[in-house]
């Protein structure tokens, strides 16, 4: 596996020089008190969620974002898309108990190194963050909002910048932490391609870029050689998550793009927008995902090869793992989040939350996504369909670029009240939501609104005539 490693960074690899300042910590602040009941904004922030949920706008705009965590005490830790300097993440703390952030510190004494600088989570009292190359963490004081110290270095990246390069965690509660390195490329295409476009086979450094690895969580200075191979055939995943109901990793997955411009003998465009599947995925040490050679077509609810690989759009792709359930193309699901509260009614317990960024190349017809969906879950399982949970994020009824939607959400976390946060990564725009106590009831009638909003025609599939909306 190192020579692996070794090779695959000979390929990439390019120089990389950063310098750290040391950052003066801010004076200490007064841990918050028990916050009072909450009341959504009047308008809910723009979203529209099921009956009985509100929503308030924790702060409006911290600049470009991802991931987000909140403390047990309700403050709340953002990582910043800050692609160079320092001051990579920001504090937010409220101290008027009204749900709105009122005090605001950035801090990060580390070298920000990319747009892809992802991850922030709160585990066993430290703080974990990520840039593009290297995961950090921090010790959460008890009544200081910035982290005691410098930053620890847990893991360092040995390959250079490149695309799909966030490092998301997740945590096991067995002292494993769960790293996604995912692939450089959409389908390990071979550059010297004539006419069709074809696959390297094998794919050189699947094992190494590709893949989710297992480090210590509490080992400093660890690199991918100090790391066990966990699963591979992973294109993209950006939203990982442990479920401690069955003790199991789950992930969304980016499916791969561009099966028209690499087959247009295959594929339609409309099939290019509509294909294939974002993949909700349970992950067991040993899995393969099928990438580069396979895709999950939602549709015919099969893996299929790949046509880079001789796929022809029907041949099925044998001994490779499915996915649980397959999302709409290019919604790009950029974070998981299940629920252990019990603020939300109790079908909500222990289901999922995916954060949909929204997608860029759905083009001749709408881009589509941008939304907040929920996946009821029981016995470590899906028990129906994905349902629509916070919408509005678009602001305009078409997206025809993804440059239209107002937000894009990013990141999810939950509050220790049970509320649930939200982060867009345009703005920085932050919403909480909240159920209504005084809600005696919730059934399938609360969801009917939400469910009429899939004929959204960023939410539907594209009628192949009707919603064409530029000759692409």
């Amino acid at each position: 596996m190192k020579k692996i490693i070794l090779i695959v960074a000979s390929i990439l690899c390019i120089a990389l020089s950063c310098n750290e300042k040391e950052i003066k910590k801010p004076a200490p602040l007064e841990r918050p008190n028990v916050l009072t009941k909450l009341l959504p904004d009047d308008d809910n922030g723009g979203l529209v969620l099921p009956n009985g949920f509100g929503a308030l706008v924790v702060i409006d705009s911290i600049g470009p974002s991802r991931h987000i965590a909140v403390n047990k005490n309700g403050d709340i830790y953002v990582k910043l898309r800050e692609p160079k300097g320092q001051f990579g993440n920001m504090a937010l703390r409220d101290t008027t108990h009204n749900g709105k952030a009122d005090i605001k510190k950035r801090f990060g004494n580390y070298p920000n190194d990319g747009t892809f600088a992802t991850e922030m989570r709160i585990h066993n009292g430290y703080l974990y963050f990520s840039s593009e190359l290297v995961i950090y963490r921090q010790k959460l004081s008890e009544t200081d909002l910035i982290p005691d110290g410098n930053p620890e270095v847990i893991l360092t990246d040995p390959f250079p910048l490149r695309w799909h390069n966030a490092k998301s965690l997740a945590f096991d509660g067995r002292g494993g932490m769960y790293v996604t390195f995912s692939a450089p490329t959409n389908a390990c295409e071979d550059p010297e391609s004539v006419g069709r476009i074809k696959g390297l086979y094998p794919c050189p450094g699947l094992e190494v870029l590709g893949s989710i690895w297992k480090f210590d969580e509490n080992r400093l200075n660890q690199t991918q050689y100090d790391g066990e191979n966990y699963a591979i055939g992973i294109r993209s995943i950006v939203g990982i998550s442990w479920n401690e109901m069955d003790n199991s990793l789950y992930a969304v997955q980016h499916g791969r793009d561009y099966l028209h411009n690499h087959a247009p003998e295959l594929y339609t465009k409309w099939e290019n927008a509509v294909l294939p599947a974002e993949e909700f995925i349970q992950i067991e040490k040993g899995d393969n995902f099928g990438w580069p050679y396979s895709y999950y077509d939602p549709f015919k609810q099969k893996r299929l090869i790949a046509p880079e690989y001789a796929g022809d759009g029907k041949t099925t792709a044998e001994g490779y793992k499915d996915p649980l359930m397959g999302f709409p193309a290019h919604w790009a699901p950029n974070d998981l989040l299940f629920y252990k509260g019990s603020m939300f009614p109790k079908r909500y317990k222990n289901g999922a939350f995916v954060a949909f960024h929204g997608s860029t190349n759905r083009n001749p017809y709408p881009q589509a996504g941008y939304i907040v969906a929920f996946v009821p879950f029981e016995n470590g399982k899906p028990t129906g369909e994905w349902e629509v949970f916070a919408d509005g994020f678009t602001g305009v009824d078409t997206v025809l670029d993804m440059k239209d939607a107002i937000y894009r959400p990013m990141g999810l976390a939950e509050g220790p009240d049970g509320s649930l946060y939200i982060s867009e990564s345009r703005k920085g725009k932050i919403w909480r939501i909240i159920f209504d106590e005084e809600k005696k009831s919730f059934d399938k009638t609360d969801l009917l609104e939400m469910e009429e909003r899939k004929n959204r025609s960023y939410i539907r599939t594209p009628d192949k005539v009707k919603d064409l909306v530029s000759k692409g």
